[in-house]
């Protein structure tokens, strides 16, 4: 068919495939002859660096120098190539938790802590986790079309966090 589904998002094959292995490929091989280990929130910053673009959030975080944390970064298509570019590399690595340090860094230095979160589950819970240590979040945006009445963590409403002191 030609279309590659992402849950219930269609991606044509010509937006998907050999265009992302290309992609995180060349800037795989350039981030390697640098140093072998990475910060999933570093490579990020770099790819967004690379790519000078006012229509990628990468891109505009990167220049705002504003971090993005994504902490299932070897979950999906671009994780599997993270493991594709290991197998004739095996001295790279992916350092999750260098971007567990930066987060801590981030929460337990600042007086206030905002967050937008895109999504449930695994996005969800890290940001508003961290956060915890500090109180909770003093402000949050959370768009998801997960529903509430399932008791999922990525359906639960802001208000439930509360409770663990995950937000004020």
């Amino acid at each position: 068919l030609g279309i590659n589904r992402l849950g219930s998002v269609f991606v044509p094959d010509e937006s998907y495939g050999s265009l992302i292995e290309e992609f995180m490929m060349k800037h795989l091989e350039v981030l390697y002859k640098e140093k072998k280990s990475w910060a999933p929130s570093e490579i990020l910053r770099r790819i967004g660096e690379s790519m000078n673009s006012s229509d990628s959030i990468l891109s505009t975080a990167a220049r705002m120098n504003v971090p993005i944390f994504i902490p299932g970064m070897p979950d999906g298509s671009v994780g599997s190539q993270f493991w594709s570019f290991y197998e004739t590399h095996k001295d790279f690595s992916l350092d999750i938790l260098m971007d567990q340090h930066l987060i801590s860094d981030i929460v337990f230095s600042t007086d206030k802590a905002g967050a937008i979160m895109i999504g449930g589950g695994i996005s969800k819970h890290h940001t508003i986790w961290w956060n915890q240590f500090r109180g909770g979040l003093d402000y949050a945006i959370y768009i998801t079309t997960a529903q509430e009445y399932d008791g999922s963590l990525s359906g639960a409403k802001l208000e439930e966090a509360i409770s663990w002191k995950k937000m004020k």
